[in-house]
């Protein structure tokens, strides 16, 4: 009996130390295949790696907040490419484009004329093809602190900007598509409402800003109210009113100027803006988005609708 229980006692021992010997062969197994697969998932990283140097952006001013504080951030962050922008009066930046005082690869305008301008030999063949990828609306934006604040959540925004002493901004017509469209909506709620005052607040040029400091003005206090985007308010935390009356809105496009110095840099950057991650952005901030967006081309004069496949990433 006592060397059953020897014999049983060594038995028992070694079926646990196979039992152990099994478990670390099968967690060495483990180990490996892991070991295998980081490897391989570093080597799938490393051979897709993300691209460096710069696209050069000029953009309507509306969008200048949007575009240093997000856009650029996320694109430089999803490809490796940094944004070097400069923004303007769309209108201004096709002439300076024409002129040559400014070198870009993409062009993103609110209003299709600029591009318009930029097409065709007498243009200097800037533009073949654009597209339309969203709109925002005109809105009202006003400082809170204001006198007139009340006044402007209470009654007609018509009503109240005429009023003595009020302060109201606006972009030039003659270099941004937005002080056009601010001049429509003064004298379009004039002739609709019977308010000819609203006529001189249209021509008078003592309220025109550029439209990269437009913002800053509200924000001072130096004006009452101005004529803004619903995607650069929202992006300056501006308050707002609609423009009652009006139904008025920026048009966006974007095009990669022929000439471009980085031809790849400048379809990476319109692949994001026009990927589901790129209008996520803009709609948050105001954007209303075309999906699929519009494309124009300029030899036939027609539109057509790209595929959906091309504003994916």
């Amino acid at each position: 009996m006592e060397g059953l229980s020897v014999h049983s006692g060594i038995s028992s021992r070694i079926h646990s130390w196979r039992r152990v010997t099994t478990a670390a062969a099968a967690a060495l197994i483990v180990v490996a295949a892991l070991t295998g697969l980081s490897g391989n998932t570093r080597a799938g990283a490393a051979s897709h790696p993300k691209a460096s140097g710069k696209v050069i952006v000029l953009y309507a001013g509306s969008l200048l907040d949007l575009m240093q504080q997000q856009i650029g951030p996320a694109f430089h962050k999803a490809t490796g490419y940094t944004v070097s922008g400069f923004s303007n009066g769309s209108s201004a930046l096709a002439t300076e484009i024409k002129g040559g005082t400014q070198v870009g690869d993409v062009f993103i305008s609110a209003s299709p004329k600029a591009d318009a301008s930029l097409q065709g030999t007498g243009n200097g063949d800037w533009v073949s093809t654009y597209q339309e990828f969203g709109t925002s609306t005109l809105v009202l934006g006003y400082n809170p602190k204001s006198k007139y604040a009340k006044d402007l959540l209470t009654k007609r925004w018509f009503n109240v900007v005429d009023l003595p002493n009020f302060l109201l901004g606006r972009t030039d017509p003659a270099t941004d598509p937005k002080g056009v469209l601010a001049v429509d909506a003064l004298n379009g709620v004039a002739l609709s409402f019977g308010i000819p005052r609203l006529n001189a607040l249209a021509t008078s040029t003592s309220n025109i800003f550029p439209e990269t400091a437009l913002v800053g003005e509200i924000q001072a206090g130096q004006l009452d109210a101005g004529f803004f985007y619903a995607v650069e308010a929202a992006a300056a935390h501006l308050k707002t009113v609609p423009l009652t009356g009006t139904g008025l809105a920026a048009e966006y496009t974007v095009a990669i100027l022929n000439r471009a110095p980085d031809g790849t840099a400048s379809k990476s950057f319109v692949k994001f803006l026009l990927s589901a991650a790129g209008q996520k952005i803009l709609k948050k901030n105001g954007v209303a988005s075309l999906f699929p967006p519009v494309l124009f081309a300029a030899s036939s004069g027609t539109t057509t609708t790209i595929a959906s496949t091309t504003t994916t990433t």
